[in-house]
């Protein structure tokens, strides 16, 4: 029987608009009247996942929030702090420069805001949109990143900073672990540091093993999870590499995925909802195929 019930946020539980349809929460709330833990693992800061965890309530049901992809873990419950990892100090400095050498933005977070020089970004204003905080200018991002952090986050065009990714890599890939969470952020974060680590963190003080576990998503930062956990579900809407890792595609994040699997694994309903599942898959398949080849035609 599965335990734990681990979920990406952003293009996994919520929906197109940020949103959790009542499919999806009507699932949870059955999973969670069940015994089953959820747990919530994104690369947002923790304030920018507590709303969520209030949302699916935590405050009755219990559950756990992993975030800044694993570099704090927290027992909603109870607020104890049970795993939490910092970035080194001397790194603060060496990290804006290279953003302004490759001519990219970063960030960092305290306790209520974004922290950044340049808040007119496209993708720090979507960042900030996404986590419900607000953005603090300040004139000197080492100055003002003087208080402990698990994360920086650089932004950028998706092919440039692919580019920076791999630079960055090449230069502390021995220091800290550095990857993106979407073609826009590139996620900077102490060694060690990914979901699958956090993750089995929690499952040591849990006393669970990871085949009483299943992880969704969609991400990159959700590869490690998916590859890691007893069932691995992979978003249909997920990067590719990620669907190649999974052990089982969903629907996508606009059509209640994540209820589906919490139906199939969890609830177990019956033959006949899940054939209808299945039909809605295909279809849903049919329809995005036939869209694509409709665009295709417009744009030729």
């Amino acid at each position: 029987m599965y335990k734990l019930l681990v979920l990406d946020i952003d293009g996994t539980l919520t929906d197109s608009a940020k949103k959790i349809s009542r499919t999806t929460k009507r699932a949870l709330r059955r999973a969670q009247n069940k015994g089953v833990k959820i747990v919530l693992a994104s690369g947002r800061p923790t304030p920018g996942i507590v709303p969520v965890a209030e949302e699916l309530g935590f405050a009755e049901h219990g559950g756990y929030i992993l975030s800044f992809n694993g570099g704090k873990i927290i027992d909603y419950k109870t607020g104890k702090t049970i795993f939490e990892s910092v970035l080194p100090g001397e790194m603060i400095p060496m990290l804006y420069e290279d953003s302004r050498a490759n001519n990219v933005s970063i960030i960092s977070y305290d306790a209520t805001s974004v922290l950044t020089e340049t808040p007119e970004d496209q993708y720090i204003i979507k960042e900030a949109k996404l986590n419900k905080m607000p953005i603090t200018k300040v004139n000197s991002f080492i100055d003002a990143v003087q208080h402990p952090v698990t994360k920086c986050l650089m932004t950028g065009d998706a092919e440039h900073l692919a580019e920076v990714e791999q630079r960055e890599k090449d230069k502390y890939g021995g220091k800290l672990s550095i990857y993106r969470s979407e073609p826009y952020f590139l996620e900077i974060m102490p060694k060690g540091i990914d979901k699958a680590q956090s993750l089995q963190r929690l499952l040591d003080h849990l006393g669970l093993t990871k085949n009483e576990m299943i992880a969704c998503g969609d991400g990159f930062n959700d590869l490690s999870m998916i590859k890691f956990a007893g069932l691995g579900v992979a978003m249909s809407n997920a990067q590719k590499i990620v669907k190649r890792n999974a052990d089982y595609i969903t629907f996508t994040n606009d059509e209640n995925g994540v209820a589906h699997v919490v139906d199939k694994y969890i609830l177990g309903k019956n033959k006949q909802r899940q054939l209808e599942w299945k039909k809605n898959l295909r279809l849903s398949n049919i329809t995005a195929k036939l869209y694509k080849y409709t665009h295709r035609l417009q744009h030729k």
